[in-house]
């Protein structure tokens, strides 16, 4: 999976983003550190920290840890990742950052009559941030080049329920691909193999654990459904 892949594509530089100065790793102090006000977002206020409404816990820890939806650059998520394990290194936070993964599914795509199994991002745009929040944590990772800030409201970052993060896990961890077809139910089709080459029909069911689509062809002036493979059409 590419979560376990820890070589960005491109250097880090290239990420389009001015970030403010890091400040020493972990350093206490009762007045929180100056630092330049980065620009608002939609996502939370880059101005300041507040602390999370935690809700519920996750059963397997009971030291604070939560799951957090970061925004980033779409297409930079990987590279992020990687940035954010380095700083949480090089500033010693391994005890209040642990995990961060960019969730990602295989999908078979059916094109040119081809299967093709590719790996996508099951959220672009996002990563996921397990950590203790505070205001050290909070920083380290907003002010990672490429984070544009946390999902939550206002300046108040929200963690997932563990439900959520319980599905997501699943739908990455899944054995089978997810089948992905350039159709919908109602759209034109053509027919490329079988005794109804080059007819063209319209689809009525698409049945995705057997890979079927139901086709109503034209035949001998009446409407009839022909079951067929996912290879056998392509969208018109």
């Amino acid at each position: 999976m590419a979560v376990k892949d820890k070589n960005p594509d491109e250097p880090l530089e290239e990420i389009p983003l001015e970030v403010e100065g890091d400040r020493p790793a972990r350093k206490s102090s009762s007045a929180a550190p100056k630092r330049q006000a980065a620009a608002s977002t939609n996502v939370d206020d880059a101005e300041g920290y507040s602390p999370p409404d935690l809700g519920e816990t996750d059963d397997e820890f009971d030291d604070g840890r939560r799951w957090y939806v970061v925004h980033c650059y779409s297409g930079y998520e990987n590279k992020v990742r990687y940035a954010i394990e380095q700083r949480t290194e090089t500033m010693g936070m391994e005890d209040r950052i642990f995990e961060v993964i960019v969730p990602t599914e295989e999908q078979m795509e059916i094109k040119d009559g081809k299967r093709k199994v590719v790996e996508r991002r099951v959220f672009p745009g996002y990563i996921l941030v397990q950590m203790i929040m505070d205001e050290d944590s909070w920083y380290v990772v907003r002010n990672t080049p490429g984070v544009t800030g946390f999902v939550g409201m206002g300046n108040k970052p929200t963690p997932l329920r563990p439900e959520e993060v319980g599905q997501i896990m699943r739908r990455m961890e899944a054995d089978a691909p997810v089948v992905k077809v350039a159709y919908k139910t109602g759209q034109k089709v053509r027919i490329i193999d079988g005794p109804f080459n080059d007819v063209v029909g319209i689809v009525e069911e698409i049945d995705m654990d057997r890979t079927k689509v139901r086709v109503m062809v034209n035949f001998f002036g009446r409407e009839s459904p022909v079951e067929l493979d996912f290879l056998q059409v392509e969208k018109q």
